[in-house]
């Protein structure tokens, strides 16, 4: 546990790993199905897990986005289902509603949210459109105190459960990027329905939505003004989010292969005892300590919302060294780390998202390689990017955002 993190914070991480360990790791096989973990998101509600991010006035904790990265970076080392089951209540989905919707629906939604009775799924992906937003066919027409939604939206996580939906979606037919706004579906609506499932590789089911003339209420219509722009600021907060699960899959990948060739002996000593394998240990805890400093250094940015090139440097670093640990990890348990016996292989297919979700890893290259080019061209200096002072102010399109799968 990093020393640099308050008595508040350790407390909570050994909260939520007591829970974790003792009843989530266990019976982790049984959600590889596709089955929806409610028994787990009771559990992290009673908690107070899924309030965290959670304004108190709506019965929240008022937690930082590190704080949440700490929580999920837990739930990950022992339930990758998991914690994408409350990747929605710690990320975007909470946020946007806490910080854009109106009053009378914060205050009807997120109580709610705290108690795990409402499910938040985001849609964003279309079938042609997932990193680039300005192709979104989605749209919502305003029509005097009503709005009416009509499109098709892919890759949705939780769909079944969801108890509302956070839709990102063209306003009035507008083009390009600025037309981007938001409205809020509660399942039930006339015109919306689940079309198609998809059981992933890492255990969850994705699913296809669509939205046949779905007249909502104007209120539902949280972000209309300036949406690109607070679309992109409340989305960075995923490439904290997600980095840290892809962090917890691979520390608890590295803990199941460092007690295996610990206990594992062959040719008379263990398998831990070779040198070689030493060396595999040693890279692999590397990498997971040098990942964790930058997502730490991102999620330390945030405020509200992480600051966006630090958190596409480490998401990438996160998500990537996250496939190379789990996989090794296999390679450390041998033909019985290809199996369903052993966890290493649920963590690696868990693994496997975390560069295709959020971003891909070349969309945040680019966008990284796009502020190094600025930071030359404007006399910044790159690595003191984060550091307190003005900034020079630049265009959404130059600002090294980019919007991908959730």
């Amino acid at each position: 546990m990093s020393p640099n993190l308050s008595d508040e914070q350790k407390q909570m991480i050994l909260t939520v790993r007591e829970l974790v360990q003792s009843e989530f790791k266990p019976n982790a096989q049984k959600y590889m199905d596709g089955t929806f973990p409610w028994e787990n998101i009771r559990k992290l509600a009673e908690i107070g897990v899924l309030g965290m991010s959670v304004p108190e006035e709506y019965g929240g904790l008022g937690l930082s986005v590190f704080d949440s990265a700490l929580v999920l970076e837990e739930i990950a080392k022992g339930c990758y289902v998991t914690a994408m089951a409350t990747l929605g209540e710690a990320g975007v989905q909470t946020r946007v509603i806490a910080h854009y919707a109106p009053a009378p629906i914060r205050e009807r939604i997120l109580p709610r949210v705290v108690a795990g009775e409402c499910i938040l799924a985001i849609c964003m992906t279309e079938p042609h459109a997932g990193t680039d937003v300005a192709s979104y066919r989605t749209n919502a027409r305003v029509l005097g105190d009503r709005v009416v939604l009509n499109g098709v939206k892919t890759l949705i996580s939780r769909a079944p459960e969801a108890g509302m939906f956070v839709v990102f979606t063209r306003i009035d037919g507008n083009p390009g990027r600025e037309g981007i706004g938001c409205v809020l579906v509660e399942p039930g609506t006339p015109g919306f329905e689940v079309t198609g499932t998809y059981h992933t590789m890492g255990g969850e089911n994705l699913h296809e939505v669509q939205f046949n003339d779905c007249e909502l209420p104007i209120e539902n219509l949280v972000i209309r003004e300036d949406g690109f722009r607070k679309l992109l600021s409340a989305f960075n907060t995923q490439r904290c989010l997600n980095p840290s699960i892809s962090l917890g899959l691979a520390e608890g990948a590295f803990e199941e292969a460092r007690r295996y060739v610990h206990g594992r002996t062959v040719f008379g000593k263990a398998v831990g005892d070779f040198q070689g394998i030493r060396w595999k240990l040693a890279d692999m805890y590397r990498e997971i300590e040098a990942a964790r400093s930058l997502l730490y250094r991102a999620c330390a940015s945030a405020d509200p919302f992480p600051d966006p090139f630090l958190s596409a440097v480490a998401k990438i670093t996160c998500n990537e060294m996250s496939i190379r640990v789990t996989s090794e990890a296999i390679q450390l348990h041998g033909g019985v780390g290809f199996t369903d016996e052993y966890a290493v292989s649920r963590f690696y297919r868990g693994a496997r998202y975390g560069t295709l979700g959020g971003g891909t890893s070349e969309t945040l290259r680019d966008l990284i390689g796009k502020r190094i080019m600025e930071a030359t061209a404007f006399g910044d200096d790159i690595l003191n990017y984060s550091a307190p002072g003005p900034r020079v102010s630049r265009p959404a399109e130059t600002a090294g955002f980019a919007i991908s799968a959730e």
